[in-house]
């Protein structure tokens, strides 16, 4: 059973307002479609090497964040041509930046490793 979601620009909202409030910066890279859009989320820290979180989907039918791709592997660059294919593939899909110390806590509990 799939559990209902917010709309992609409310969850964005939310997450600009929060990381906001915190001291961070966040920016939306690509604007999705405005409810059902997916979302990726690039996280930083202090301008760091980006780590790329995604919601990928369980057996259960539940969907939690994980980390699919990190900077450190590709060069500046490369990291950048991903995020444009991957919006010039889906013109639905949600770009976020997230630049905050420990950014993943604005994500929530569910992600990989935990």
């Amino acid at each position: 059973m799939s559990v209902p979601r917010l709309p992609a620009r409310l969850e964005v909202s939310g997450l600009l307002r929060s990381v906001s409030a915190a001291g961070g910066f966040a920016t939306v890279i690509h604007q999705g479609e405005p409810d059902s859009g997916a979302i990726l989320l690039v996280l930083l820290d202090r301008g760091g090497h980006a780590r790329l979180f995604e919601r990928m989907p369980h057996p259960s039918g539940e969907r939690s964040w994980q980390c699919t791709r990190e900077q450190a592997s590709m060069t500046n660059q490369e990291f950048n041509e991903l995020l444009t294919r991957r919006s010039d593939l889906d013109p639905d899909l949600w770009i976020v930046e997230l630049d905050i110390p420990q950014a993943e806590r604005f994500i929530g509990q569910s992600i990989a490793g935990d």
